[in-house]
C-alpha cells in the first residue's frame, strides 16, 4: 500500500456533521506510543539489575560514605575498586552506560510509530534494522486489551489486533489506557464497515493522576455502556475452585503423584520423586495456577461490536470478538463435572501467533466453567438472532440423547464402537449453524455456524464399511475444536454431506458479517 493512497480526504470528512472520533489516533496519520513504552519494554531489566546490584553491595556503601572501616579485598569488587581509588572512573563508565542506554530507548521511542487508516494498521520501528507491519481491517479477528501490573501504574495498556493469518497479529504497547480503550472503539467502527462513528464526547472528570490510577486497578473490565447487566455471565470464585478440583489435569495428577510415591515405597528410593514427579507437579500445576489466575475476574457481554471478554487479576485482559470471527464453538464437560452441573466453552479463531510463552496463547476458552443456563447465555451471545426454537435444540443437543430435538443418531449396529454414546452420537442444525453431539462419558456439543465451514468431507475405513458405517466432518480453521462424527448410518452421512455443502455455499455467498456495521449486514 503506497501513501498516495491516503492523499485526498481525510477520514474526518467522511463523517457526518458533528460526528468526532473518540480518539484522534484513527486519523491516517503516524502516531507515536506512550512514553513510558521503552521503560516498559525493557528498562524495567536494568531497574531490576541495578536494585540487585545496590542489594548486594548495601553494606559496602554505607561503609563507604558514612567511614567505617572496612574488611581487606577478600574478592569483592566494590573493595577492590575503592581501595584502588577508582571508584569515580568506574561511575563514570556508569553514567555513562546509562545515558548510552537512555538515548537508544529515545532513539527507539521516536522511530516506533503506527497509524490507522480505514483499510489497515500499520506498525513501522526499528533503529538499524527497520520493519513494517500491516494488518487488514477486514481480517481483524478481534481486539485485546491487556493491562500488565506494571504497566498498570503508569497509566498504559497494550492494544493486541488479532489478525487472519499466521503470525499476522499486530501489537502497540503500550499506549495511555483511555486511548487504548477508544482505538479500540475506532478500530472496530472502521473495520465494521462504516465510516461514521457515533460522537463520542468524553469531557475530562478532573481526577488527578493518583485517583485515575486508583480507578484503572478496581474497576470492572467490562464498560456497562457497552455491556448491558442482563447479558453479563460471571464466574464466581468458589466454582473456580472446584472446577479445578474437579478438573481432569487434577485427577490426572494425584493419579501419577500416588504411583510415584508407591513406587519409591517400592523400590526404597527418592530418585522416582525427584526425575519423575517434580518435573510432572511443576508442568500440570503451573498449568492449573495459571487456568485459576486466568480465569479471575472473568466475565462475557455483549457490545455493538462484538462479544468482549474480560480476564486476569494482576494482569488484565478485554478482548472484544467481531461477528463472524468465530469459525467454530464446542460445549464440553469432563466426566468429574457431571454432577455439579458444570460445562466449558471453547472456539476456533483464525489468528495465530509465532511468539513465545504466553504472548503465544490465544483465548480460545470463552467460558471456563458454567452451568446449562451459563452456557445457553454464552450461546446466545456467539450465535446472535438464535430463536427460541433454536434454543431448544441447543439444549437437547448439549444434555439430550436420541432423536430428540431433530438430531440423526447413530443406528443400533454402531454400537459395537460406540457402545456408551451411539445413542447420543448424531448431528442436526439450526438456522445458519451445523451441530454435532457426541460423547456419553465426556459429553461434547460442537457447532460450525455455516459461513465459517471451509469444506464437508466424508470419510470410511475398512470396519465402518464393513459394519456400513461413515464419518463426517466439517473443516474449519485450525484450533482446539475438531468438527467430526463418526459411527454414522453410510445414507444418513451421504445425506449430511450433500444438505451440509449446498448450505455453507449458500451461508458464504450471503455472508456480510466481516462488514456488520455496513448497510444490508446480516450481523
Amino acid at each position: 500500500m503506497t501513501n498516495q493512497q491516503f492523499e485526498g480526504d481525510p477520514i474526518e470528512d467522511l463523517l457526518p456533521s458533528g460526528a468526532v472520533l473518540a480518539t484522534r489516533l484513527a486519523d491516517g496519520e503516524w502516531h507515536r506510543l506512550h512514553p513510558a513504552t521503552p521503560l516498559l519494554r525493557g528498562g524495567i531489566v536494568f531497574i531490576v539489575l541495578a536494585g540487585y546490584a545496590i542489594s548486594s553491595a548495601r553494606q559496602q556503601l554505607i561503609d563507604l560514605f558514612f567511614g567505617a572501616p572496612h574488611a581487606h579485598d577478600d574478592g569483592d569488587p566494590l573493595i577492590f575498586i575503592t581501595a584502588h581509588g577508582r571508584l569515580p572512573i568506574v561511575l563514570l563508565i556508569i553514567a555513562a552506560v546509562l545515558i548510552l542506554i537512555v538515548v537508544i530507548f529515545y532513539l527507539s521511542w521516536r522511530v516506533h510509530t503506527f497509524r490507522i487508516t480505514d483499510e489497515v494498521v500499520e506498525v513501522r520501528s526499528g533503529l538499524l534494522r527497520r520493519s513494517l507491519r500491516k494488518g487488514r481491517l477486514d481480517r481483524i479477528q478481534g481486539i485485546n486489551i491487556v493491562r500488565p501490573f506494571f504497566a498498570r501504574l503508569f497509566g498504559a495498556a497494550r492494544l493486541e489486533i488479532d489478525v487472519a493469518g499466521h503470525d499476522a497479529n499486530v501489537r502497540l504497547d503500550y499506549l495511555s489506557s483511555a486511548k487504548a480503550d477508544g482505538l479500540r472503539l475506532d478500530i472496530l467502527r472502521l473495520a465494521s464497515g462504516t465510516r461514521q462513528r457515533e460522537a463520542a464526547e468524553a469531557s475530562p472528570d478532573g481526577r488527578s493522576f493518583a485517583s485515575q490510577r486508583v480507578a484503572d486497578f478496581i474497576a470492572p473490565e467490562l464498560d456497562p455502556n457497552f455491556a448491558p447487566p442482563e447479558s453479563v455471565v460471571k464466574v464466581h470464585v468458589g466454582r473456580l475452585v472446584g472446577s479445578i478440583l474437579l478438573h481432569d489435569t487434577t485427577f490426572a495428577l494425584l493419579v501419577m503423584i500416588a504411583l510415584a510415591a508407591v513406587a519409591s515405597v517400592a523400590t526404597n528410593t527418592v530418585e522416582v520423586v525427584i526425575y519423575f514427579l517434580v518435573p510432572l507437579v511443576l508442568a500440570l500445576g503451573g498449568f492449573l495456577f495459571r487456568r485459576f489466575t486466568k480465569s479471575l475476574r472473568y466475565s462475557i457481554a455483549s457490545t455493538p461490536d462484538g462479544v468482549r471478554v474480560g480476564f486476569g487479576l494482576l494482569t488484565l485482559s478485554n478482548e472484544t470478538l467481531p461477528p463472524g470471527r468465530i469459525h467454530s464453538v464446542q460445549v464440553r464437560q469432563p466426566i468429574l463435572w457431571r454432577l455439579p452441573g458444570w460445562w466449558e466453552i471453547r472456539i476456533n479463531r483464525a489468528s495465530k501467533s509465532n511468539a513465545k510463552g504466553a504472548d503465544a496463547q490465544r483465548n480460545t476458552t470463552i467460558l471456563p466453567v458454567g452451568n446449562l443456563d451459563d452456557v445457553l447465555r454464552v450461546l446466545g451471545l456467539l450465535l446472535p438472532g438464535t430463536s427460541e426454537d433454536s434454543a431448544q435444540v441447543l439444549r437437547r443437543g448439549i444434555v439430550g440423547s436420541g432423536a430428540e430435538g431433530g438430531f440423526t443418531n447413530s443406528p443400533g449396529r454402531a454400537a459395537v464402537i460406540r457402545l456408551f454414546s451411539f445413542r447420543r452420537n448424531g448431528f442436526a442444525a439450526i438456522p445458519g449453524v451445523i451441530l454435532l453431539r457426541k460423547g456419553a462419558i465426556w459429553r461434547e456439543l460442537t457447532l460450525v455456524p455455516e459461513a465459517r465451514a471451509q469444506s464437508i468431507g466424508i470419510s470410511q475405513g475398512p470396519l465402518y464399511r464393513a459394519l456400513r458405517l461413515a464419518r463426517v466432518h466439517v473443516h474449519t480453521v485450525n484450533g482446539p475444536v475438531r468438527a467430526e462424527l463418526g459411527a454414522l448410518d453410510k445414507d444418513a452421512a451421504l445425506g449430511f454431506f450433500e444438505t451440509a455443502s449446498l448450505q455453507v455455499v449458500s451461508a458464504v455467498a450471503t455472508d456480510s458479517t466481516h462488514r456488520w456495521r455496513a448497510e444490508g449486514s446480516t450481523a
